[in-house]
């Protein structure tokens, strides 16, 4: 039983490691809905700050993916 157990353990990284560009592109795809909101009115200020926020936020998820991907990688293939 403890032997199968390292071995379950190894399978399931294994799948992550597949999937993990999947798991990411749900995830941001669900993030982007959330923000999806139409506002009138806005000043050319505000659509600047807005366009500010959004390259921001592009960067962050980059980095938070490309993250998850080397920690992925790094993970000990035993």
């Amino acid at each position: 039983m403890d032997d199968e157990l390292p071995e379950a353990i190894k399978k399931c990284i294994k799948i992550l490691e597949e999937n993990i560009d999947i798991l990411s592109n749900i995830e941001m795809d669900l993030e982007d809905q959330k923000e999806d909101e139409i506002v009138s009115n806005l000043e050319i200020h505000d659509l600047y700050d807005m366009t500010e926020d959004l390259a921001e936020s592009a960067k962050l998820k980059r980095a938070e993916f490309n993250l998850m991907r080397r920690n992925a990688e790094n993970l000990p293939q035993n």
